[in-house]
């Protein structure tokens, strides 16, 4: 395990259909900007969720999350959720992302990740795939 400075960027507009009556962002939805930031940060590295399969046979998937919740986002903020890899072995990878809007952090998270097979049980990355994350925050 080695822990670095790499942290990818993830930016996007909070739309009408994210929010509740009161325009105020619905707190499931926190989650699926977390996703398609860590989403993004695995392009970043090179690869994709397609590829991991095909070319290694597992999947990556959420173990467990903790969440806190700051301050609500609204329709129209401009945000941007910053995503570090603090923590990886050959089975689990531990992410910190924040959304943040303009220098304050609105939410915060603490993501475990871990690697299974197709039929679900944890699967040891291979050295390569292992490199291309730890790479990542070296």
């Amino acid at each position: 395990m080695r822990a670095g400075d790499f942290m990818d960027n993830f930016k996007f507009k909070i739309y009408y259909e994210d929010t509740d009556a009161e325009g105020i962002v619905y707190y499931a939805n926190y989650l699926k900007y977390f996703e398609r930031a860590r989403t993004e940060l695995i392009y970043d590295i090179g690869l994709n969720h397609k590829k991991i399969y095909e070319n290694f046979g597992l999947r990556i998937v959420v173990k467990g999350c903790k969440i806190d919740f700051k301050k609500p986002a609204v329709f129209e903020d401009h945000l941007e959720v910053e995503t570090k890899i603090i923590k990886i072995s050959l089975v689990r990878i531990k992410m910190l992302q924040k959304i943040i809007k303009n220098t304050e952090i609105l939410v915060s998270g603490e993501i475990d990740l871990v690697t299974i097979n197709n039929k679900g049980s944890p699967k040891k990355m291979p050295k390569e795939l292992f490199d291309c994350f730890n790479n990542s925050i070296s």
